[in-house]
């Protein structure tokens, strides 16, 4: 099979053996891959692939089956499906677990399944199952215009919360709005902590999304209502920051975050249940749908990396293999 290979931090595609399914995994011939923040950190040596994954970048593709393991009974050879997976999407033939796997939603083209694994995954495990995000609740979804941002921003107005997002400038602003987000701030212009102070009477918002970390943290406490929950997903400004512990205290705050991928096959397999039970309903009926900003041929995965460094993107980046 073909795959791109990381080859002295250049991405080639090079013949590399086609995997064989364990007993609960299936093997899915690969007709387009998402790319992630997350495979760019690979890339670059900070987030290894999990004991037993493999190395090839790629955390979420759509395909069809053309081989299942033993163990497997809810899927057959020739469903069309799309996975969140521990690695390896960036070729062509990649092994997933049965659990992770969910059907393609009906009308939707594989171009356009790729881009909801690791997206819609990591939103309801982090907005409302981590961050118990409610109906009538407010939140604040930094990175508006990312893959991740324009997911949550739909999920959130679909069970009726009021959004507000950050984003890099006013046309990404405006299409955060055309999305359903109630407010856009630009963060180059305008300083969000202001912001949402006057959008919401200084009463705060109940839940914040934050893919940022560093000087935003402190920023961010500011932000939040009495109760309030801060779930950080990702660190793109630093790992580090000072916290005004009063603050947490006198506001009742929670701080949580997580990662999702070193996560068992169990968990990520109880989010792909209650994805198929709560969110594909939305997808069918088009009252969600995924932001697809590009495509690239396999062969370009360099090109699309690049797209995805250059920040100019909105929404996911695919490569269609």
């Amino acid at each position: 099979m073909q795959a791109i290979e990381i080859i002295a931090n250049s991405l080639q595609l090079n013949p590399l053996p086609q995997p064989i399914p364990a007993p609960h995994q299936v093997l899915i011939k690969v007709a387009a891959a998402g790319i992630s923040r997350p495979d760019l950190m690979q890339r670059q040596g900070l987030y290894p692939a999990p004991a037993g994954a493999s190395p090839i970048l790629g955390l979420e593709v759509a395909g069809t089956i053309v081989e299942i393991g033993h163990a497997v009974s809810e899927f057959k050879i020739g469903d069309p499906v799309c996975a969140l997976v521990n690695g390896g999407g960036y070729s062509e033939y990649c092994l997933a677990s049965a659990g992770c796997c969910l059907a393609i939603p009906n009308g939707f083209s594989f171009i356009q399944a790729a881009a909801l694994p690791e997206t819609f995954f990591t939103v309801w495990s982090n907005v409302f199952n981590r961050g118990g995000l409610q109906a009538g609740e407010t939140v604040l979804i930094h990175g508006g215009s990312s893959g991740i941002g324009t997911t949550a921003i739909q999920l959130a107005k679909a069970f009726g919360c009021t959004v507000y997002v950050t984003a890099g400038s006013e046309e990404k602003c405006q299409r955060c709005l055309a999305l359903g987000a109630d407010a856009a701030i630009n963060y180059h212009q305008d300083d969000f902590v202001t912001v949402i102070k006057q959008l919401t009477q200084q009463q705060g918002v109940n839940l914040i999304l934050d893919i940022v970390g560093g000087d935003y943290f402190p920023r961010n406490l500011k932000c939040l209502a009495v109760e309030g929950r801060l779930v950080q997903i990702a660190i793109q400004n630093g790992n580090t920051s000072e916290i005004n512990l009063w603050s947490v205290m006198a506001k009742r705050l929670t701080i949580t975050g997580s990662t999702l991928r070193g996560r068992d096959d169990d968990f990520k397999g109880q989010i792909a249940q209650q994805l198929r039970q709560q969110v594909w309903p939305l997808l069918e009926n088009g009252s969600v749908k995924p932001i697809i900003d590009s495509v690239f041929p396999l062969a370009s995965a360099e090109l699309a990396h690049q797209r995805l460094i250059s920040g100019q993107h909105f929404g996911k980046i695919i490569l269609e293999i």
